[in-house]
């Protein structure tokens, strides 16, 4: 682990002991999912394992591909330290940081998806399709896993977020619920989204076609967005127009949603 994972690591493990102490009733729920782990993908493995679980494929079998993934490619665990940091750090309802670990399901689905993705990478493309199936029946978010997600990634709330096979999500992008990043219609190969970073993307926003949401984008609620957005513009409508500015580089960060707080145009004043 680097020094943020294991940082944040024993964050996690002091905040559970704390709450087993405060609620005895959850203290073997707390053993279970975090304090008896030795790092976060260990505590990830278990917990995911145990909410993608059916009645045909057990947890032990998911926990042993997902066990399998962090310990081929570290790099997943040190991305989902990094999500998790982003939702504490953006959600003013969170306020400590293992609610995130135990029962945010936009953390969970990205997560999941980052090992569906490992998956699909290494041609296991069959089990990755599970992986997508259970996601999107368990947590309400349908990820293709050839979708590339960076780090500092946050689903809020996430029920009905749907991302395509070809979309590239960035660095320290945020996400609100029911936002699609689809297709246009039936074509074939690259199709879908990219976006950029720093992007915030508000609830209910359809972006579709392949076409480039640049850094630092603002898109409004219910917008539908059809062709490429420069960096650093807010957009909002259906079609989404350009109305201005975000009065930060990076409103991803600050999750401000008012687009009518936003600097306007100089052509616009």
């Amino acid at each position: 682990m680097d020094s943020y994972e294991q940082t944040l690591w024993d964050q996690l493990v002091d905040e559970a002991l704390q709450l087993s102490t405060d609620e005895p009733i959850l203290s073997s729920f707390l053993h279970s999912t975090v304090i008896r782990h030795h790092h976060i993908a260990s505590a990830l493995s278990f917990i995911l394992a145990n909410k993608l679980s059916d009645t045909v494929v057990s947890a032990i079998s998911i926990k042993e591909i997902m066990d399998e993934a962090f310990e081929s490619e570290p790099q997943l665990a040190q991305f989902a330290s990094y999500d998790l940091r982003a939702v504490v750090q953006r959600d003013p309802a969170i306020e400590i940081a293992i609610t995130v670990l135990l029962y945010l399901k936009g953390f969970h689905a990205i997560q999941t998806h980052r090992v569906a993705n490992w998956l699909w990478r290494y041609n296991r493309k069959a089990l990755a399709r599970f992986l997508q199936s259970r996601n999107s029946e368990v947590f309400g978010v349908d990820i293709h896993p050839a979708c590339r997600i960076g780090k500092g990634v946050m689903f809020d709330h996430a029920t009905g977020i749907v991302v395509g096979e070809t979309s590239v999500i960035e660095d320290e992008v945020s996400i609100l619920q029911n936002v699609t990043l689809g297709g246009t219609g039936k074509e074939c190969g690259d199709r879908h989204p990219k976006v950029r970073r720093g992007v915030l993307i508000g609830a209910g926003a359809k972006i579709l076609g392949n076409i480039e949401i640049g850094e630092g984008v603002k898109v409004g609620a219910n917008s539908v967005v059809l062709n490429d957005i420069a960096a650093h513009l807010t957009v909002v409508g259906v079609p989404a127009q350009v109305i201005g500015r975000p009065d930060t580089q990076m409103p991803a960060l600050t999750m401000e949603q008012d687009v009518t707080a936003d600097q306007p145009l100089p052509e616009q004043k």
